[in-house]
């Protein structure tokens, strides 16, 4: 059965043009093709950056009955005790130090890659000759790095902080690694690689303008963020749909007709230049912020924060009462202390 299921799935005419044979990939001549199997690599090397995460739930109920004290008082001491474990400014600044890191260096080797490649020039080059385009070992390097830091960035899902964008940054993660591996699988490398650079050079400036701000340097932080802002909408919105998606959705017709992995790999690319239209979106309300308020604060927001800034609303509003009841109490025992028995005055 499985053997059925692996002969229908890589059935050529879903991954390759008409007339072409998986039998035309095979290496010869010293010219190395692309393989599904070399995407193995990129497994083990995502886990070196895996952080696993199991929440800890419990009955507040049971636990203040058993305690003697009030469902308040328990909840106050797990919140207090979940920010202990709550990774400090430093723990996030140095994940941002991570990924600005890798950003960095994957964007350098990037332009290093395909500053010489006629294809970043002339977009016709992306079709020519395709699928028979040999496999270079920087487009192999490339493609795994990119691949390795997206399935670690992926499994490590469960232990990031939940903001109002989860869902979008999920979507946005599996299609990237699935974006990656069918079009290394259906040879796509040429446009595969452009994609790639495009939408890792805004990522430098947002995680170096998020370690200035755990560092508390607000106006370099404010300052990087604009340059982030301007780089995001520039590659985005205007480099990646009149670019990149005019090379893969026009120009391949020039060469074939329309079949079922052309057809797939532009719905992905849609998929992704709607993610980018939404935190386009979060970015521009954000600039609306910091020209009004003079600060830039992330519209997405930590919901475990929100959650913990009502809560710690709702106590110091239980406390000032609290307060004011005792006080009340003191008053009233101080302007009728015959009241009290005789020989508890000191107690």
């Amino acid at each position: 059965m499985f053997q059925t299921f692996k002969e229908w799935f890589w059935l050529e005419r879903f991954w390759l043009p008409p007339t072409i044979k998986w039998s035309d990939l095979e290496d010869h001549d010293g010219l190395i093709f692309v393989k599904p199997s070399h995407l193995y690599m990129t497994i083990p090397y995502a886990f070196h950056s895996l952080i696993c995460f199991i929440p800890f739930q419990t009955d507040i109920y049971g636990l203040a009955k058993k305690c003697n004290l009030t469902e308040r008082q328990v909840e106050r001491w797990f919140r207090s005790r979940q920010n202990q474990d709550r990774p400090c400014k430093m723990k996030k600044f140095q994940e941002s130090c991570w990924r600005f890191t890798f950003y960095l260096i994957i964007t350098i080797a990037g332009i290093a890659f395909l500053y010489d490649k006629p294809w970043v020039y002339d977009l016709w080059e992306v079709w020519n000759g395709y699928p028979r385009q040999p496999l270079l070992p920087s487009q192999y390097w490339y493609y795994i790095l990119e691949m390795s830091f997206y399935w670690s960035l992926l499994f490590s899902l469960g232990s990031d902080i939940k903001r109002k964008d989860f869902l979008a940054t999920v979507i946005h993660h599996l299609a990237a690694v699935s974006l990656m591996s069918f079009s290394w699988c259906a040879n796509y490398i040429r446009s595969g690689t452009l994609v790639m650079i495009v939408h890792d050079v805004a990522d430098i400036w947002l995680e170096s303008a998020k370690m200035f701000s755990y560092a508390g340097w607000k106006q370099t932080c404010n300052a990087l963020f604009f340059i982030f802002s301007a780089v995001f909408l520039i590659s985005r919105l205007i480099i990646f749909p009149f670019w990149i998606l005019y090379c893969t959705l026009i120009l391949p017709l020039h060469y074939l007709q329309p079949f079922f992995s052309y057809i797939f790999l532009n719905l992905q690319l849609m998929v992704l230049q709607v993610l980018n239209l939404y935190w386009s979106y979060l970015i521009l309300k954000m600039l609306k912020r910091s020209i009004f308020t003079k600060s830039i604060r992330d519209v997405r927001s930590d919901t475990e924060s929100e959650h913990e800034e009502e809560e710690e609303e709702e106590e110091e509003k239980e406390e000032a009462t609290e307060g004011k009841e005792t006080d009340r109490l003191k008053n009233s025992l101080g302007a009728n202390r015959h009241l009290i028995p005789n020989g508890q005055h000191g107690r």
